[in-house]
């Protein structure tokens, strides 16, 4: 599928090659996520999603090829970097702080202080400060919570997303990354972060959502790009290509196997 015209990129790779030892990763990986839209990432296991995000984010360097935003060559070595750049990444496993409230777990690690000689001498946060921002966050991506005090091991699993999600957002100014985001969760909650990702969208953020549920990645993604052993194997848009090309692109299987397979 042709990539939007006349639009730069805001996140990108340009063969990008990626060697464990004796195993390569990725092989020439080309990627593009333009403004505005939520780009998809979806492959078997081993196929090299989990290696393109990391370097995505920082945590690996690429041992060939080049990350760039909005077309110029940026040089991630840690994830700080990345998120200097504005690139914000919510993993599987979410890294929340289960006994801290939920203001406290969006600003983990970027507390406010109070203002004047408390919080410069004195160091003493600006909880209510924080709440408020918090609850702000919240309303703004349409996540119901009652309390910005409540402990987030005290929410469910679409909440705990949310609350994750809401973090990336308050911080991630220019990307924000999802890892299955959906994975292990219910029907309804489910429901609730692809809302939610629509919602993250709708304030001007690009999505990278990795998947292996592809009935999700249908619903919500714009493009979606299929990785296959390390490599690119095609991009496919919803409404264009169907879940059976998404397969086939994954496997490499023809149409004929695939109706085979449906058959037996």
């Amino acid at each position: 599928m042709a990539a939007p015209t006349n639009t730069l990129p805001i996140l990108q790779t340009r063969g990008v090659s990626k060697r464990f030892g004796s195993v390569t990763a990725l092989e020439g990986v080309d990627f593009e996520l333009y403004p505005n839209e939520i780009m998809a990432l979806v492959g078997d296991n081993g196929a090299g999603k989990s290696t393109l995000i990391k370097i995505l984010s920082g945590a690996y360097q690429p041992d060939e090829g080049e990350v760039l935003m909005d077309g110029k060559h940026v040089d991630f070595h840690n994830p700080m970097d990345a998120r200097r750049h504005g690139i914000e990444t919510v993993y599987q496993d979410l890294a929340l702080a289960s006994a801290l409230d939920i203001a406290s777990n969006l600003f983990l690690g970027r507390e406010e202080r109070r203002p004047g000689i408390w919080g410069s001498l004195f160091r003493n946060l600006d909880a209510p400060r924080m709440r408020a921002e918090a609850a702000e966050y919240m309303a703004s991506l349409k996540i119901g919570l009652r309390s910005m005090r409540q402990a987030v091991e005290t929410l469910s699993g679409g909440q705990r997303q949310g609350v994750a999600v809401a973090r990336a957002v308050s911080w991630g100014k220019r990307v924000v990354i999802m890892d299955e985001p959906t994975a292990a969760l219910g029907v309804k909650e489910s429901g609730m972060v692809l809302e939610l990702i629509r919602a993250v969208k709708a304030r001007g953020v690009p999505v990278v959502l990795i998947s292996h549920n592809l009935p999700h990645v249908f619903e919500v993604a714009d493009r979606i790009q299929v990785m296959r052993l390390g490599k690119r194997s095609g991009i496919a848009k919803p409404g264009e290509q169907t879940m059976d090309d998404v397969v086939r692109l994954m496997t490499g299987a023809s149409r004929a196997e695939l109706a085979a397979a449906s058959h037996a």
